[in-house]
């Protein structure tokens, strides 16, 4: 294990035992929070930084869980002398509500049935997910935080600057937007309809069933592992090059070396996440929508008190740069303090989790800025 390396890591899980009151209007609990911590937390507790997920992450940022060989998924960025520099700060990261690697979700027991929730799971926001993250950064008394994500992380870490102004210091927001796309939305429903297509599905009550949704759950990561790909990315990745042949099959098995990938893509994936949640996470993303809730973006921003980072990369064409514009100028005019940088990547929407030099030089000089003027 290499010295800037957290080290190994446990998952822990927060209990929240209230009604959580969410966005809908539903009263809803009790909830477990799945969370890790990295560095200390000082003692002014001010030195907390939450580092928030995409669509199918999990608390398991970086470190190394007891057995396994491959590290949390943003283990580049966090650690010693890393962007998010654990000599420094006291980073945690939670799984997010309504998903399948901890925290209370739709595959969780609900206490008055003693069954799965299934689709009697409540519809959550991004919203949402940030109040049952707020009860667990309470629990540790924290004071001041720094806010980071990428993709989804960054609309969660954008809806904190607004919920919980009072708190939050710094947000640096990745490869993220304000709302999605209607062609975002698109490439949700269809990895939706994929699931609910499944033969398998069975409502959403297939969790005691012998069959499980796979083929609709693999098919939605299929088409959500495109959008996070770019044409330049899969071109210098695949070409047109065939998949362990040199000719044409003439039929309807797999040719193409992409084709297998991503096939493999979703075949792993089912091995992992759970096709309900699939269904509530995407939705959340869906309804994200900052400047129909506040009127508009720049009225949404007035809320916040935090300085501002954005990156985009320039080959991301399901968040492309000109969102993270449209949310610098209505930062701007919100008259905040705000840092924008496009990074050139040929790596597509997948960028924040593998250009990570680069984001640690910008990362560090912005934090580094933050550090000075406290």
């Amino acid at each position: 294990m290499s010295n800037d390396s957290v080290g190994t890591i446990e998952t822990k899980i927060f209990h929240i035992d209230k009604k959580i009151k969410l966005e809908s209007g539903i009263d809803f609990g009790p909830v477990d929070v799945a969370y890790e911590t990295y560095g200390e937390l000082n003692e002014t507790k001010d030195n907390a930084i939450l580092v928030l997920h995409a669509l199918t992450g999990d608390a398991h940022a970086a470190g190394f869980h007891e057995g396994d060989n491959k590290p949390g998924w943003w283990d580049m960025m966090i650690g010693p002398d890393k962007a998010f520099d654990t000599n420094k700060y006291f980073v945690v990261c939670t799984n997010m509500l309504g998903g399948c690697s901890g925290t209370t979700g739709p595959c969780s027991i609900n206490p008055d049935t003693n069954q799965p929730y299934g689709l009697t799971f409540p519809v959550i926001t991004i919203e949402d997910t940030v109040k049952v993250q707020h009860e667990l950064i309470k629990y540790f008394g924290i004071k001041k935080l720094i806010v980071a994500g990428g993709s989804m992380g960054g609309m969660q870490a954008l809806e904190w600057t607004i919920s919980h102004n009072e708190m939050v210091k710094s947000c640096i927001i990745i490869a993220s937007t304000s709302r999605l796309s209607a062609q975002g939305i698109a490439f949700n429903a269809v990895g939706r309809n994929a699931i609910l297509s499944d033969p398998f599905f069975n409502n959403g009550n297939y969790y005691n069933q012998e069959k499980q949704p796979e083929k609709g759950l693999g098919i939605a990561r299929m088409v959500g592992h495109i959008t996070y790909l770019c044409e330049e990315a899969m071109h210098n990745k695949f070409g047109r090059k065939l998949q362990d042949k040199d000719k044409l099959n003439f039929d309807f098995n797999i040719d193409f070396q992409v084709e297998s990938y991503l096939q493999h893509q979703g075949q792993i994936f089912v091995d992992r996440f759970d096709a309900n949640s699939y269904l509530y996470i995407t939705k959340a993303v869906d309804y994200f929508d900052l400047a129909q809730k506040y009127g508009s973006l720049e009225n949404a921003f007035k809320q916040a008190n935090a300085n501002f980072l954005i990156m985009s990369f320039s080959s991301d064409w399901l968040f492309p740069t000109i969102q993270s514009k449209e949310m610098t100028r209505a930062l701007i005019k919100a008259g905040k303090d705000v840092s924008f940088c496009e990074i050139e990547s040929p790596c597509g929407h997948d960028a924040f989790l593998l250009e990570f030099e680069t984001q640690t030089k910008i990362v560090k000089s912005f934090l580094g800025k933050d550090l000075k003027n406290e």
